[in-house]
């Protein structure tokens, strides 16, 4: 009828910003000729994978979630140190030729090769679609985001709150930076003010160029979506920045898979690896990883034998698991070492040369409360690790 508004255009304006656009146009017949978009969704390496909790376990996870004791380790004691990073330091050229600098969870600034990539860039001060709800930030930002200077490139592994942050694309937005995304998740940035000339959209194992920087797409085993209804038509993907001299590899979200050790025979080895080693549970299969599982990614990645340095990520800054906050950071301590492994550990902010003196200070001790080290614990013969899981960021998930 003329004159009145169908319920679904109200409805969609009444859509949060925060949640971003559905791809449609070229893009989405895009993404619908993905030799990896099958029945209508995009798929994990092996198919697709559960990425909720089975009818069986829904009494013991929410028991877990409200376990008194539990709850008080998922948050520290104290206010987390960061370290002081000001333009200044970030000025300075990397003497080896990459530096690295953690800004908390999956958030990394690498200079390499005399190029500048952003990571995941997460400056919100929750990773919710709402500013008001959701995990808030366990320390604060190390430094503001115009405190970085000039970036080259801005790289996102997938769109879920945690490692798409809608402000922080807005204020990236207003620079000359370019964008690689996965395919699809350019219609969130679009719809928040980039241009698409400044978008390099990638479909996994495709690349693309950024100065003198080769970026390549990479699988990865995990999922997607912010709005109400999760069309899983967003893809998901780790990333290899490969330089004139060093090569780096980023994970994003992933659960351990063999996929691994082919990343590693066409891009690596790796001078450094960011590998993501928090918020898993034994709730959610397949889509995140343990420390354990971490590290045997790293291996993968380096042809099975030890080399470069692991940075350990998706950790320490938001609460979003039931295991102790400062438990993955403890435990890939451990694993370095069994492994005899380089693991870094630097407080949020604080830059590095994986080819310089390693950062291993455990700073979270004195924050983390008890840690029951379950890790160190013998396994019986044949027993396979417990199995990786998603954060709580699923909690945003299950609203979708």
């Amino acid at each position: 009828m003329t004159g009145f508004r169908t319920l679904s255009s109200g409805l969609r304006e009444l859509r949060p910003a925060a949640f971003g656009a559905d791809p449609s146009g070229e893009r989405l017949a895009r993404i619908r000729r993905s030799p990896h978009f099958k029945d209508g969704v995009f798929q994990n390496p092996g198919g697709n994978t559960n990425v909720r909790p089975s009818g069986g376990t829904m009494g013991q996870m929410g028991k877990a979630y409200l376990d008194k004791e539990a709850r008080a380790r998922r948050a520290p004691d104290g206010t987390l140190p960061v370290h002081a990073t000001t333009l200044a330091d970030l000025a300075k050229r990397a003497a080896t030729g990459l530096r690295l600098t953690w800004m908390g969870h999956s958030s990394v600034l690498a200079e390499i090769d005399g190029h500048r990539v952003l990571f995941d860039p997460v400056w919100g001060e929750r990773c919710s679609p709402f500013p008001f709800a959701g995990p808030k930030r366990l320390h604060p930002v190390p430094l503001p985001l115009a405190a970085l200077g000039p970036v080259d490139v801005v790289v996102v592994s997938h769109d879920h709150y945690d490692h798409l942050d809608m402000p922080t694309i807005k204020a990236l937005a207003d620079t000359d930076t370019l964008f690689a995304v996965p395919l699809g998740v350019g219609a969130h940035l679009e719809h928040w003010g980039v241009s698409a000339d400044r978008l390099r959209e990638l479909d996994w194992n495709e690349e693309t160029k950024v100065g003198g920087l080769t970026l390549t797409a990479t699988p990865a085993r995990h999922f997607c979506g912010r709005g109400l209804r999760n069309t899983q038509h967003t893809l998901w993907a780790s990333w290899v920045v490969a330089g004139d001299e060093h090569r780096i590899y980023h994970s994003g979200d992933t659960g351990y898979f063999e996929g691994f050790k082919d990343i590693g025979a066409a891009h690596g080895p790796f001078d450094a690896t960011m590998i993501q080693i928090g918020a898993y549970s034994e709730f959610w299969p397949d889509i995140h990883m343990t420390p354990e599982e971490g590290m045997r990614a790293h291996l993968d990645l380096q042809g099975g034998q030890p080399h470069g340095v692991l940075l350990p990520i998706h950790w320490g800054t938001f609460n979003l698991a039931l295991h102790p906050w400062a438990e993955p950071g403890e435990w890939t301590a451990y694993e370095g070492e069994a492994a005899g492994q380089a693991v870094v550990t630097p407080r949020p902010g604080e830059p590095f040369e994986p080819g310089g003196d390693p950062v291993t200070d455990p700073w979270w001790r004195p924050f983390g409360g008890t840690i029951d080290q379950h890790w160190r614990t013998p396994k019986p013969v044949g027993t396979e690790p417990n199995p990786a899981a998603t954060p709580a960021e699923l909690d945003l998930a299950n609203e979708r």
